[in-house]
């Protein structure tokens, strides 16, 4: 799409919104069930995409994607609740007055989704925007090519382009997109990606809502479940083939049941998987050969105690658990985002959490112990986008839990009414009565100094 044609539709999109049919309530949810409607019927269509670009199990796809309906639902339930102003405190400064803050839509936002779970990272902060009153312009990736056509197909089935527009392309058109000014960027994608997004937007003041990623932790201590937490962590790090941004990237383990846990992981891959996992019909590939080629050279080192077997035809890695890995190992120096899980163990809690901290800050931090003391510990003496005690990747489907990392790992939050306000300004509303007029701020000021230090303290 040319640079004439992204403009003249973010222009249509500004004259509908200028309209201010998207700020009607009613207008809102309808739109909102048009968008479930469009998911219902296109179930098996979306199930297609995702299983032709990531070889994705239908149950996964239904699980980790069509999830959003759960979202949807959410939004229509209590979208009218969500956009009453909302009362504020007034100081006896300002007596008499009534204070609010009125929520409303930003304008057109630009959303521009990720590969690995290519249909529910665009339609999840699409839900808060249509939600929030805005027009949006969604940009999926190129690197999942089939879900970005299914999408492209259906938002122009179901939606007219001056509200809701797909446009499809590769780097330079991002970068078209970015050029244009937008009132709100929503970027799902790596941190290095990450910063030119910004840098782009921060020439037009354009505020963004970025959702990165990291090297999320894990670490298990003495004190656990081993069958429990193996099982946990085997299905959170190999779910998608380990292409998620959440899932644990490496494992910090107490030496005491570091060789129980690396027995159970085994037991455990060998449930899920069967003894040949390239034969499953669960487990899905990676995304394409350029991103396979550099999960082969992160395995160059450690020692490698299941799986490792690759087909390079088929974009096949096994699940793979490599131990004996240190910090200074390739593996270690990037997001793994495939099913390569590093294995580190440690002796003392305390070193466990300083090589957290020396580290950029997670997205997720996860911790298995049954010791709430030492629990207590890890969530005040660690920083992350959020923590997960005890499991493993089930924080993110909370509606309930804004959903967004810190630092390296991202810049602000969603899902739920969270996806709501990122898409929202809070206009501050101050309405005074000319009742009861009291002098007391205007000039000549003599004599009437000490009510002001009276009212400031």
């Amino acid at each position: 799409m040319s640079l004439i044609t992204i403009s003249e539709m973010l222009q249509q999109q500004r004259q509908f919104f200028s309209t201010g049919t998207t700020k009607d309530i009613a207008f809102r949810i309808s739109q909102l069930k048009t968008l479930k409607r469009a998911i219902d019927e296109q179930k098996q269509v979306i199930l297609e995409g995702l299983k032709a670009d990531l070889h994705k199990p239908e149950y996964e796809a239904y699980g980790a994607e069509i999830f959003v309906l759960k979202e949807l639902n959410q939004a229509i339930k209590n979208l009218r609740s969500w956009t009453k102003p909302k009362k504020a405190a007034i100081t006896i400064e300002q007596f008499p007055a009534t204070a609010y803050l009125y929520p409303e839509p930003l304008g057109v936002v630009l959303i521009i989704s990720a590969w690995n779970y290519p249909f529910q990272l665009m339609i999840s902060p699409l839900i808060g925007a249509l939600a929030a009153g805005n027009c949006a312009i969604l940009k999926p990736s190129e690197i999942a090519p089939h879900t970005s056509v299914v999408l492209a197909e259906i938002i122009a089935k179901y939606f007219p382009p001056n509200y809701i527009a797909v446009i499809e392309g590769g780097v330079d058109t991002t970068q078209q997109l970015l050029a244009q000014k937008f009132d709100h960027i929503f970027f799902t994608g790596g941190t290095a990606v990450g910063k030119i997004v910004m840098t782009a937007a921060a020439q037009h003041l354009t505020p963004v809502t970025l959702e990165l990623g990291g090297k999320s932790p894990c670490i298990i201590d003495a004190n656990v479940d081993i069958e429990h937490t193996a099982r946990r962590i085997a299905w959170g790090k190999f779910l998608n083939a380990g292409q998620t941004c959440i899932a644990p990237d490496y494992l910090l383990v107490h030496e005491k049941v570091k060789p129980a846990l690396l027995t159970s992981l085994q037991k455990c891959l060998r449930e899920f998987y069967g003894e040949h996992p390239q034969l499953s019909p669960d487990y899905a590939r990676i995304i394409n050969r350029r991103h396979l080629d550099r999960l082969v050279n992160l395995m160059s080192t450690g020692e490698i105690c299941v799986g490792g077997e690759t087909n390079l035809d088929e974009l096949y890695i096994a699940p793979t658990v490599i131990d004996r890995v240190s910090w200074q190992d390739p593996i270690m120096q990037e997001e793994i985002f495939g099913p390569i899980l590093p294995v580190i163990e440690y002796s003392d809690i305390n070193h466990a959490i300083a090589m957290v901290n020396a580290r950029p800050k997670p997205l997720v931090l996860y911790f298995f112990s049954q010791n709430k003391n030492l629990q207590q510990r890890v969530l005040q003496e660690t920083s992350s986008g959020g923590v997960c005690l005890n499991d493993t990747m089930l924080q993110f489907i909370s509606s309930s839990l804004p959903f967004g990392g810190i630092g390296d790992s991202g810049i602000g939050g969603y899902h739920g009414k969270a996806s709501f306000d990122t898409f929202t300004h809070y206009k501050s509303v101050l309405h005074r009565s000319f009742f009861l007029e009291l002098k007391w701020r205007y000039a000549p000021y003599q004599g009437k100094f000490w009510l002001l230090k009276l009212f400031i303290g």
